[in-house]
């Protein structure tokens, strides 16, 4: 059942035990989500966001937290997500650790974290989860479903293990299964953080902890986040000045060095690493064509909707856009009225969070004629 606190974020209480996919249960399991605007009458207006792997369900501000969102340009009054007709909910995946049950929850059988003893993560449990909450605040049918990057496969999840329960979908860079090139890209990340000797098979604490691993694991995904274009745009060949290099040999010397350091700096400690871990391999394990018998395309082909809109970018390599191709045509196949859009951002897979001019002029009209 819903629950509510002082600020935004507000949690609901999963079923107990919460059975996971590849076996195990949870027990006294939460989501953390955040709302956005005013559930009609007859609860039609609904709309729901799976995130990525790293945000928080603060995907934009309110009046009970009006710090900015990841997502601040593209969902409030009048803008694309408008929450004067739709009522929002963005949900922190479960195994996260922005309030939802993960790895650096306190397992109530114990009494300690569960750390590398949570229950192996699929996103399937991801979007039972969602969906579990969706019918727990009276919803029976979205209006829309919104899925980007690793959401958009939870978001493919949901659709297939809850048909009839979604209208219509927006899938933004993302993918019907993981590919070689980004599971082995997540792999050497997990893999600076396993190899950091604080990690200590995931017991590590605040004064003994992986920040060289995690460092290097987020730098590696900026580096795929973004593509190559924007970043001989953003730095070039372009130096540190003298007082800016340490003195120490091999010490970063080129401005985009100086670039991922900082991200990285930001980053390593707002992530609990072990959630890091189990979301990241839930993102490789994931695979819809278990759904079709062996074949991607007859799973997507399954799905049921009225209409849907697939977006995806052209300089994305993590995420290219064929992916995005195959699951519009996948979602047409299955009866749905889709709209494909590819836009040229020079950001890569990380344009869905800064190209709102692309992107939200893609997701208004869609919204709106819905």
């Amino acid at each position: 059942m819903p629950t509510s606190t002082s600020d935004a974020r507000r949690y609901f209480d999963l079923d107990t035990p919460f059975a996971m996919k590849r076996g195990g249960e949870l027990h006294n399991a939460r989501l953390a989500y955040e709302t956005w605007g005013t559930l009609s009458a007859d609860k039609a207006n609904a709309v729901l966001i799976l995130t990525g792997l790293s945000p928080s369900a603060h995907a934009a501000s309110n009046a009970d937290d009006p710090s900015p969102g990841w997502w601040e340009e593209m969902l409030g009054p009048g803008k694309p997500i408008d929450t004067d007709r739709w009522f929002v909910i963005c949900v922190n995946t479960l195994g996260s650790c922005k309030g939802s049950t993960g790895p650096a929850s306190i397992n109530p059988r114990s009494g300690e974290k569960y750390r590398v003893d949570f229950p192996a993560l699929s996103l399937e449990d991801g979007a039972n989860a969602a969906h579990e909450l969706v019918a727990g605040l009276g919803i029976d049918r979205l209006a829309c479903l919104i899925g980007n990057s690793m959401g958009g496969m939870t978001a493919l999840a949901y659709l297939l293990l809850h048909p009839d329960c979604v209208r219509s979908h927006i899938s933004i860079s993302t993918a019907a299964q993981a590919q070689p090139f980004a599971i082995a890209i997540r792999s050497l990340q997990r893999e600076a953080i396993r190899l950091d000797p604080n990690w200590n098979a995931g017991n590590y604490d605040d004064e003994h902890y992986p920040d060289a691993g995690m460092s290097i694991a987020r730098k590696l995904g900026v580096i795929t986040y973004r593509s190559a274009m924007e970043w001989v745009g953003r730095f070039a060949r372009i130096r540190l000045d003298s007082e800016q290099r340490d003195d120490e040999p091999f010490a970063a010397e080129f401005q985009i060095e100086s670039y991922l350091d900082a991200h990285a700096r930001r980053f390593v400690r707002s992530f609990d690493p072990n959630a890091y871990l189990f979301l990241s391999r839930a993102s490789d394990w994931f695979d819809i064509a278990e759904y079709g018998n062996g074949k991607a395309a007859a799973a997507l082909a399954g799905i049921r909707l009225e209409h849907a809109l697939v977006i995806g970018v052209s300089t994305d390599i993590l995420f290219p856009l064929s992916q995005q191709e195959e699951i519009a045509e996948g979602l047409g196949r299955g009866g749905a009225e889709v709209r494909f859009v590819a836009l040229d951002s020079p950001q890569g897979h990380d344009a869905f969070l800064v190209d709102i001019e692309g992107f939200g002029g893609a997701i208004a009209p869609f919204l709106g004629a819905l």
